[in-house]
């Protein structure tokens, strides 16, 4: 990816909107994209359930800062 504000790292950005995670795997960082996934698919997971109603919030704000992760990342070039 060029840097910040590239057209890849839109990309990556636009594909987190819908699946948590994804454009942290477009920009080739396994590990975040996995984590991010986990942790917002745990938070969504757990407000579908009556009890835990309220974990929507953590999640929702673990998907925006997926987003915002992919749109800013620079790349450790050369």
């Amino acid at each position: 990816m060029a840097g910040q504000g590239s057209g890849g790292n839109v990309i990556a950005a636009i594909c987190n909107i819908f699946i948590p995670g994804l454009g942290q795997l477009v920009q080739g960082r396994i590990l975040a994209a996995l984590l991010f996934f986990v942790l917002v698919s745990v938070c969504y997971a757990m407000a579908a359930t009556v009890i835990l109603i309220f974990m929507w919030i953590p999640g929702a704000l673990l998907h925006l800062w997926a987003i915002i992760d992919a749109a800013k990342f620079r790349s450790p070039g050369i």
